[in-house]
Parts: structure tokens; sequence; C-alpha cells
């Protein structure tokens, strides 16, 4: 599948485009151009002290953004790149701050999808967060995009993404990775990998690493709560998403997701915005832990109590 110049030719120009990765839609500008970053800022609504992710096509592009890259780093980039883990680290004096938030680090990835790679071969490395007004839920859609932004954001179309959750953040800037965002890859695929602890981050730091840390996200206008065994609720206003309860359960308006946690990942935030368009109050979520062993599962966990606001 080739790209249509139209879309390397605004990136080049300054412009921001939306186009898909594995995890969510991005929306991409010129990671070397600060007026781009600055569109990229006001189309979503976004903090200015909210670090971005800067998405590379190729390996070599990563020793161009950090000081320094350590050999456990060199082996999750082998095993994991292209996919969804982004690493925080030191970086080089280039790197605008307004891509790192004036931090001395910067968070790089890259995406595995054909047509995000195709595009920053093309147009250099781009900043993409998600392809959303902030605070909403992440678009894994082109029409969740549409939705957003109407025509004011150029949308590169690559269907339904895969994995639906934002990348694990990893910073590899210590001794010992730490893990600031959990996404797809968890914890034990990255210590198998790098054979050393990894330690996991405290989230909320009042000074940001990584996207994640510190705002409200994912929120749909409709509630989010967790089903609770004593809740009486309107069934008629409320959208159930089951992990494992039985199908011929008393509600109504139900999902079943029968124990697939990566098919929940994949749908969560399209579930959300469902509800927002068929005009649901609540969302309410079977509960579920990490006892069920699937790396995807502390990030599912991660998102929900983002969206719930807990």
């Amino acid at each position: 599948m080739s790209i249509d110049q139209k879309f390397i030719s605004a990136i080049k120009e300054g412009n921001v485009v939306a186009f898909p990765t594995e995890t969510v839609y991005g929306l991409g500008a010129d990671a070397t151009n600060p007026e781009a970053i600055a569109k990229v800022f006001e189309i979503k609504g976004r903090p200015s002290d909210n670090p971005l992710i800067v998405h590379i096509s190729d390996r070599n592009q990563v020793y161009s953004l950090a000081k320094e890259v350590s050999d456990y780093t060199k082996m999750l980039m082998d095993h994991f790149w292209p996919g969804p883990l982004t690493f925080v680290l030191k970086k080089k004096n280039a790197v605008l701050d307004a891509v790192t938030a004036g931090l001395n680090t910067v968070a790089i990835r890259m995406p595995d999808h054909e047509l995000a790679l195709e595009l920053i071969s093309k147009t250099g490395p781009l900043v993409a967060p998600s392809a959303n007004k902030s605070g909403t839920p992440s678009p894994t859609k082109a029409n969740h995009v549409k939705a957003d932004f109407g025509s004011s954001v150029l949308v590169l179309d690559g269907g339904s993404t895969e994995v639906g959750i934002e990348s694990t953040v990893l910073d590899v800037t210590g001794k010992y990775p730490v893990i600031l965002r959990p996404g797809s890859i968890g914890n034990k695929e990255i210590k198998t990998v790098c054979k050393t602890v990894v330690l996991t981050d405290q989230i909320g730091s009042s000074t940001p690493k990584s996207p994640g840390q510190k705002y409200s996200h994912y929120k749909p206008q409709a509630e989010v709560r967790w089903l609770k065994s004593e809740d009486d609720f309107d069934d008629a206003s409320s959208l159930f998403l089951m992990i494992n309860m039985e199908s011929d359960s008393v509600f109504k308006n139900i999902i079943h997701f029968e124990g697939n946690f990566n098919r929940l990942a994949r749908e969560l935030y399209d579930r959300f915005r469902q509800a927002d368009s068929q005009d649901f109050k609540r969302v309410i979520i079977e509960p579920f832990d990490e006892r069920y062993e699937n790396p995807v599962i502390p990030a599912l966990l991660n998102r929900i109590e983002k969206a719930i606001g807990s």
C-alpha cells in the first residue's frame, strides 16, 4: 500500500496528520518543527507540560535523538521493535524542549504498522500523541478521529488498530528499566528479554516523563464504573462490558468478551465511544484482576481506573 502524497506534503509543510499505529491513531507532526508541534498541542487541547513520544521508522534514528543507549535497551529494541514499547532515554540537545516538556529525556517508539512506518520513512521522525481531544477516549478507528476533529485534521485511514491501547512506556535512563505506563508488553515479558529487575513507577508524578502519568485520560461522557453486586441500575441506560459472566445474564445491552482480554483492550475505547454515541449514561464493567496472568491486564486496569477517575 502506498501513501497518497498529500499526507507527506502536509507534514513537510508543517501541518498535522492523523495516522494509524498498531496501538491507537496518532496526531503526527514533524518532530523538528516547533510551529508544527505547537499545532498538535493546540488542536488536542493538550497541556504543554505533558511530554510527547517521537515515532521513528529506522533504528538508526534513535542515535540522532538519544545521548546513549544501554545494552539492555538494545536487547529490548531488538526483541520488541517495531512494536508497542516506548523507551525514555537521555536526550541530545537537538531535541526540542516542546517535545520533551523541558525534560532532559525523550520518549521514542517504532510503531508496528506499515502505513506509519512508510509515512515516517518519507517525512522523518514524528511526534504523535493520540489523535483525540485531550482527556477523551483514544481513537482506534479513523472515524473516531473524524468525530473529534471533523475536517480540520487530515486522516490517513488504516482501519481498526490491532492492540487498541497505548504503548508500554519504559524509562531506561537508569541501571534498571522502570515501567512508567503499562501497555500490552508487560513486566514479565520485558524481564525475560533483558534479564534484569524491572521496576514500576508510581503513577501521578508532578513532573511526568511519560504521557498518561499526570492528567485525567480516556474518559467518555458516560460514567465508567465497576459492576458491584449491590448495584441496581436502570439497564436501558447502561452499557455492560462483561468478561466472564454467563451470556444468560439478567442485564441488557451487554458486550460479552468471554475471557478474551486482548479483545477487551482492542475494543475498550471503541465501546466507550459507543456508549456516548448511543446516549448511555453509564459503562459498567465486570471486575477482574491480575490473577488471569495476561500481560495486558495491568494496562487495562490502568486505563479503566483513569476513566473512572479514581
